[in-house]
């Protein structure tokens, strides 16, 4: 059977179980699973398909239509301009949260030598990816799952870099817990923030994320006001802060962030549904 043959008998499989953007998830797994170009069209591919991939590519189906994650199928998904591990334990990285990349960058230009917070960094792929792009900057990544750090750890060392730290930390003990870390000039943050009796109606992929990374409190705002309480009083004057919420939460947080902050703004998504808060610690 050649890697086309393989591919088509794939998309019908899956559409055969309701999985959305069937031919989209098939070509990734193809890719990934025949060691495809990504340029190259699976679709087209007449190269002889080995027995041992064919069989490894219809064990990821099978997988993929009982919920488990394309991308921990894989073991690896793209993020702004990066590549990062990632599995079970730890978030899956998505492209709504590139924004608080771009929101950042433009504070990072001009100043050598800030420090950057990334709290509940999951993957790492928020922080890491400041650290690539801000070389004069120094960034710290927060995490306290056992289960997300292997891959955090793993992204920082795959990507070489020596202007990151990964420090083990629950962000409810808050800044004051720490020792031997300077105040930050950004703090970042994409903190767990479902409430908790909305966890067994998400779509089953999503429920095969790690919870810990999900939920959010009976409200979904108990990170926020973590936040708000032990971390944001703590930056330096003229510091900058920026998370992202659901969809619903960005009057909420911003009002929690006012206490702290003396300005705050509500920003949207590639989609146009506002879903982060930034704002400004002192005089900008």
């Amino acid at each position: 059977m050649t890697v086309a043959e393989v591919y088509q008998k794939g998309v019908a499989f899956l559409r055969d179980h309701a999985v959305e953007d069937a031919p989209f998830e098939c070509r990734v797994l193809t890719q990934e699973l025949f060691s495809l170009p990504r340029g190259e069209l699976p679709s087209f591919c007449e190269k002889e398909a080995a027995l041992s991939d064919q069989n490894r590519f219809f064990s990821c189906l099978r997988r993929r239509v009982e919920g488990e994650p394309l991308q921990y199928l894989i073991g690896s998904w793209d993020f702004y301009d990066l590549r990062f591990f990632v599995g079970r334990g730890v978030l899956i990285p998505r492209p709504e949260t590139e924004k608080l990349v771009d929101m950042a960058l433009p504070f990072l230009k001009n100043r050598k030598g800030a420090v950057v917070y990334d709290l509940c960094a999951g993957s790492g792929c928020i922080g890491l990816t400041i650290a690539r792009h801000c070389p004069q900057s120094y960034v710290f990544l927060f995490e306290k799952s056992e289960q997300a750090l292997p891959y955090l750890n793993r992204n920082l060392s795959a990507l070489g870099l020596t202007n990151a730290r990964v420090i083990r930390y629950d962000i409810e003990e808050g800044f004051a817990g720490l020792s031997g870390v300077p105040a930050a000039d950004l703090l970042l943050s994409n903190p767990p923030y479902i409430p908790s009796g909305e966890l067994p109606f998400l779509q089953k992929e999503v429920q095969r994320e790690p919870a810990m990374a999900l939920d959010g409190g009976a409200d979904g705002l108990r990170f926020y006001r973590s936040i708000a309480d032990l971390w944001l009083p703590f930056l330096h004057e003229g510091a900058f802060a920026a998370v992202e919420t659901a969809e619903e939460q960005p009057p909420a947080v911003a009002q929690i962030f006012s206490s702290v902050l003396s300005t705050t703004s509500i920003y949207a998504d590639a989609y146009g549904v506002d879903r982060f808060v930034c704002g400004w610690k002192g005089e900008v």
